[in-house]
């Protein structure tokens, strides 16, 4: 434990310290090769042109590289693997993709993924933006909202493992140490092991992603709702508006930009989940989604490179429209700047 501190660390420490180094050098020596002071007339001029022209690449420069190496270079040799064999050494056309539509897996990965997509995005936003318009005029609202937005600060993989023990089923004579089991025990109900119900343990997985992304929707969504001009909803008031009316007719339409982009943005990462269904299930009992799916086929059973390509080709093609869209929408919140 002390050796992994230590490491953490040290990784801080020279991580950002050499970011610092890095741009204080680079400064530095742009000032070295092309100096303002003590040149006199057209030569300063020119220098700090030059200086203007090189700085923002010296500080976008290693951003760049980094993307590159790290996210082009990746999707280019991924669709490259999709069209090669299991393993990656032989053309194989679109066969994989053929593979994909007929796969009796990938399509009920499709159809929880379509599942999670209607259910998700739709509770996170509705949540967040009921909450942050409850807790806005309340004196211990603030309160509220760290307690709901904690949750996001919590790794996916960790707040399966507390959703773990609430889902918990013990067998018959057994004390029941799951809450939700615990609960309709004592109601007289029998326990259930949930998160192995077809159909229906989508669900009880859906529910950890809407506890963790709430806080984040509210956040944004509050945010939204405090840049409504209050003249608005007085003249709504005086007019003889009440408060449903000045919530969906008022509020909602001036803030449906912000309201859009949040739940795109859960959209995307909807598609791409992945840790929650690993850790609760392994996507088993038809809970098998398609970031699952790809590393099923990428890395287990010895592997399969062209089919796990595929599949992340395949989510990539989904979420690069659902992006798009979402720049648009934030460029047009931000008057496209």
């Amino acid at each position: 434990m002390a050796a992994q501190i230590f490491s953490a660390i040290t990784v801080i420490i020279v991580g950002v310290g050499g970011c610092v180094a890095y741009f204080w050098g680079a400064n530095k020596l742009v000032d070295i090769i092309f100096p303002s002071r003590g040149v006199a007339g057209a030569a300063a001029i020119d220098n700090l042109r030059r200086q203007g022209m090189i700085r923002p690449w010296l500080f976008v420069g290693p951003a760049m590289i980094i993307l590159t190496i790290y996210l082009i270079y990746p999707v280019v040799e991924t669709l490259r693997l999709s069209f090669l064999d299991r393993g990656g050494a032989n053309f194989v056309g679109f066969a994989n993709y053929e593979w994909a539509l007929g796969d009796r897996e990938f399509r009920t990965s499709i159809l929880n993924n379509i599942i999670w997509l209607a259910v998700v995005p739709a509770a996170c936003t509705f949540l967040g933006l009921i909450i942050a318009v409850l807790t806005d005029k309340i004196w211990w609202g603030t309160i509220a909202k760290s307690l709901i937005f904690l949750p996001l600060a919590i790794s996916f993989v960790g707040a399966s493992v507390i959703w773990k023990f609430i889902y918990e089923y013990r067998g018959a004579g057994q004390t029941q140490i799951g809450l939700l089991n615990a609960i309709i025990q004592y109601f007289g109900g029998q326990p259930q092991v949930w998160i192995s119900l077809p159909f229906w343990n989508n669900f009880f997985l859906m529910i950890i992603l809407i506890w963790i992304q709430t806080g984040f929707a509210m956040v944004i969504l509050s945010s939204a709702l405090r840049g409504i001009p209050e003249e608005t909803l007085e003249a709504a008031v005086i007019d003889g508006a009440n408060p449903f009316q000045i919530f969906w007719k008022i509020m909602v339409p001036q803030i449906w930009g912000t309201i859009a982009v949040v739940w795109t943005t859960i959209t995307i990462l909807v598609l791409k989940v992945f840790d929650i269904v690993l850790t609760m299930t392994n996507g088993q009992w038809n809970s098998q989604v398609l970031a699952n799916l790809m590393f099923d086929w990428m890395f287990r059973g010895g592997g399969d490179f062209g089919r796990g390509a595929t599949i992340a080709i395949i989510i990539m093609i989904a979420v690069i429209p659902i992006m798009v869209w979402n720049i648009r929408q934030a460029n047009k919140e931000t008057g496209g700047h």
